[in-house]
């Protein structure tokens, strides 16, 4: 019986153990995003993923210390099933408890009520992934993936998938730069460094393609060289306007590929110069456009996609 109390004891334990976590980790969000200076997008998207991580984290935990508990439970139940085969004091064997009034009852009712518990848990857990599944499924993210690779299917191309760590426009030019002319192609750094220096040396085109994130209105010469410090220095995003400029210096087309409307090109004029083919994604982060590569499509013994 001590068991059973005790188990009960750890299950509200736990309950409000779980509260607890959950109420410190969101005064730990609103500080985190109280803490992003205003108009820091680069801050913002590192808050973001730190954000993501922590709220993984707590529910991966979570789940596993309500499964290790529900484990534990299952144990006692064995352990006071086993005792009610046993004869109490050596003199009321267990067929005789039932001319104890309730007592049988009682216990095999708390027992049944830690399985209950413990499949509802099972069953809502099951239920949460089954519907990530559903949302996975036909999730904005996946419609666009299955829609970018249909297209590039039928110019017997697929998805080089990069990672999304800010540099993606300028590892995915590099994979392809590397794929035709080898190891001695610019990488990110010196591809970066060459945008930023001719975005300097052409900021009369460039200028009235940016503006300020908070006020809309065209970047001030300050604010222009701070923007192309960044290009130069730090894993900001890259977009239409590095595009622009990197066709120019590497004086090649960009086609870009998106699940709607057709491809956009950049650098037309040099369609008899490099051809680079990039996927763009709206979808396929939490943290906003995202570039990939391409390459030759092909497929697992399985008959399935593979993506490097």
């Amino acid at each position: 019986m001590d068991a059973l109390v005790s188990q009960d004891a750890n299950e509200e334990d736990m309950s409000q153990k779980h509260k607890r976590e959950k109420k410190e980790l969101q005064a730990k969000i609103q500080s985190l995003k109280k803490s992003a200076p205003k108009g820091d997008k680069k801050k913002k998207r590192e808050i973001t993923e730190e954000i993501s991580r922590l709220e993984l984290e707590m529910e991966k935990r979570h789940d596993e210390e309500t499964a290790q508990l529900c484990g534990f439970n299952a144990n006692i139940t064995n352990v006071t099933d086993e005792m009610n085969n046993l004869s109490v004091d050596g003199e009321i064997a267990d067929d005789d408890l039932d001319e104890v009034p309730g007592l049988r009852q009682h216990r095999l009712t708390k027992a049944q009520r830690r399985r209950d518990k413990k499949a509802t848990i099972l069953k809502e857990r099951e239920l949460r992934i089954s519907e990530q599944e559903v949302q996975n499924i036909h999730g904005a993210r996946n419609v666009e993936t299955e829609t970018i690779k249909k297209i590039l299917k039928q110019r017997d191309l697929m998805i080089y998938e990069i990672p999304s760590d800010g540099n993606c426009l300028y590892c995915a030019i590099e994979h392809q730069l590397k794929t035709e002319e080898g190891l001695g192609a610019p990488g990110v750094n010196e591809l970066r460094l060459m945008t930023s220096k001719f975005l300097r040396e052409n900021s009369v085109d460039f200028l009235p393609y940016l503006s300020h994130p908070d006020t809309g209105e065209m970047l001030t010469e300050v604010q222009f060289e701070d923007y192309c410090d960044q290009v130069a220095n730090t894993p900001a995003w890259g977009g239409e306007v590095e595009l622009r400029a990197l066709s120019h210096l590497l004086k090649c087309r960009f086609e870009i590929i998106q699940s709607t409307g057709p491809a956009i090109v950049i650098g037309g004029e040099y369609k008899n110069g490099k051809q680079i083919v990039l996927t763009y994604h709206r979808h396929m982060y939490g943290l906003g456009e995202h570039y990939n590569s391409v390459q030759p499509y092909k497929t697992e013994e399985n008959g399935t996609e593979s993506i490097s």
